[in-house]
């Protein structure tokens, strides 16, 4: 039983990670082509209209997902019900938000974003129709499938968005990528599923569901206003031009991780959840989790961080060059905020969402001071504050799950300590080759500090507790990669 859930979380990992690997190169191919197509006052609308409608979806899922995929035991009829509950709130975001672009529009002084908002509503009613599809797949861990939908998606909204730009659409080329991308995850998980619900039934109880998911909500919606704090505070204080400026390089480096990332919580929280009971086996994940975000991430995010001159020159182009120092930032926030990602798995699989939410509040309150003063030093001064905020609260994090959960709290620093390590070590060898040969090409610049942030981190291996670190990896893609036995 302990192996064959073992198999099942590390290929789930693998297609997982395959997919996402197909998505990042999707994004990537995305920012290249559509950079040089559009502008940044496109990019800075887009960025503007998303804020409205990413806090619409912490309200359109309200925690349901991860409440139905962490529950024990899910009936047929708890499962229907949970789905007319999010068609429903997707119906009624839509409409909110649809009568909510014209004052959106006369706050920002953008005429604009008053049909960008009205179309982009739509997604709350995709979305909500797709939720429980999406988190069934999840729960049953059928995440090959799920991992051909994601992909097909991407690959079909982006082909639509450079369609739609050649023809001289602007920034609705922007608009098109959003709502294909809705539309075939809708298709997808359908098709895949092959689950349709029956009507909702009032004999078929699902407060504890609801009860769970407000907690949740109010935890998301606090790290919403954090992870937003800076998109409006740039739109506030310096306008869209610098906005697209700043939403170009975080999207250059979140997008891909968070591609990454959360993706990779449809195997973690389902495994976590049935192992929960199990206190050794849990912490044996839990600290395999860290190790493998932390090394397979925190590398490659600490190379780029030392590298950002050259890799906006190949990626973006000239005229996005201010964007390289924040690029830097960006990277090292996202190896910080992975090294804690696992923190928030086991808040979930737990089903501390109480807890959850009054740490958000914490940290959420810390972020949006760091912003704020990080504003009065320019854009790269928000920059900066969107990477001491990380650093600030993981260690939060840990002290915090250590007082309400049981966590192996000691070897999960130790781990961090040790990814840290390796990667400032890789992220300066490359930042130091990139400055050698500053007068080569970018392509040049990018292969030798390359070439040198891996050879660097490697070096760390002639340490006994690195070597067993690695170890612990190459078990893992071997389970990976190997078929379950018949």
């Amino acid at each position: 039983m302990a192996s064959a859930l073992a198999h099942s979380a590390a290929r789930g990992a693998f297609f997982t990670l395959s997919a996402q690997a197909a998505r990042i190169v999707l994004q990537l191919l995305s920012v290249v082509i559509l950079s040089r197509l559009l502008s940044p006052h496109d990019y800075g609308l887009l960025a503007i209209a998303l804020v409205v409608v990413g806090l619409g979806e912490i309200f359109r899922d309200f925690g349901l997902t991860s409440a139905s995929i962490q529950a024990p035991e899910l009936s047929t009829g708890e499962r229907d019900n949970l789905f007319w509950v999010n068609a429903a709130i997707g119906v009624v975001l839509t409409a909110i938000t649809f009568v909510l672009a014209w004052p959106v529009a006369a706050i920002s002084q953008q005429g604009d974003l008053q049909g960008i908002v009205q179309w982009l509503s739509l997604i709350f009613l995709l979305n909500g129709v797709a939720t429980q599809h999406r988190a069934n797949l999840m729960r049953d861990l059928k995440l090959r499938a799920l991992a051909i939908v994601d992909v097909t998606s991407s690959a079909i909204a982006l082909a639509a968005a450079v369609a739609a730009a050649l023809l001289g659409a602007g920034f609705w080329a922007l608009v098109v990528q959003q709502l294909t991308t809705g539309t075939a995850i809708l298709v997808g998980v359908l098709i895949a599923g092959r689950w349709f619900p029956r009507w909702y039934s009032r004999a078929v109880p699902i407060r504890a569901f609801l009860t769970f998911g407000s907690h949740l909500v109010g935890a998301n919606l606090l790290a919403y206003v954090g992870r937003q704090i800076d998109t409006v505070t740039i739109a506030i204080r310096f306008g869209t031009q610098p906005l697209g400026l700043y939403n170009r390089g975080f999207q250059l480096i979140m997008t891909p991780l968070g591609q990454v990332r959360s993706p990779l919580q449809s195997v973690a929280l389902p495994v976590l959840s049935r192992v929960q009971a199990d206190q050794r086996r849990f912490d044996t994940y839990v600290i395999a989790a860290q190790l493998a975000l932390g090394y397979t991430i925190g590398i490659p995010l600490a190379i780029v961080a030392g590298l950002a001159d050259p890799v906006v020159g190949i990626m973006l182009g000239a005229r996005w060059a201010e964007t390289a120092p924040l690029i830097s930032m960006f990277a090292i926030a996202g190896l910080l905020t992975t090294v804690s990602f696992v923190g928030y798995w086991i808040y979930l699989a737990r089903g501390l969402g109480a807890e959850l939410l009054r740490y958000t509040i914490v940290t959420t309150v810390i972020k949006i001071v760091c912003i704020v003063v990080g504003s009065f030093f320019g854009l790269f001064g928000v920059a900066v504050a969107f990477a001491v905020h990380p650093a600030i609260a993981w260690p939060i994090s840990l002290a915090w799950l250590s007082r309400v959960t049981p966590i192996p709290h000691r070897k999960l620093y130790q781990g961090a300590g040790r990814i840290i390590a390796t990667t400032l070590a890789s992220g300066l060898a490359s930042l130091g080759i990139a400055h050698l040969t500053a007068s080569a090409p970018d392509g040049v610049q990018l292969l030798l500090g390359l070439g040198g942030g891996v050879v660097i981190a490697a070096a760390f291996l002639v340490l006994p507790v690195y070597r067993r670190d690695a170890s612990s990896l190459l078990a893992f893609v071997r389970l990976m990669v190997k078929r379950q036995p018949q």
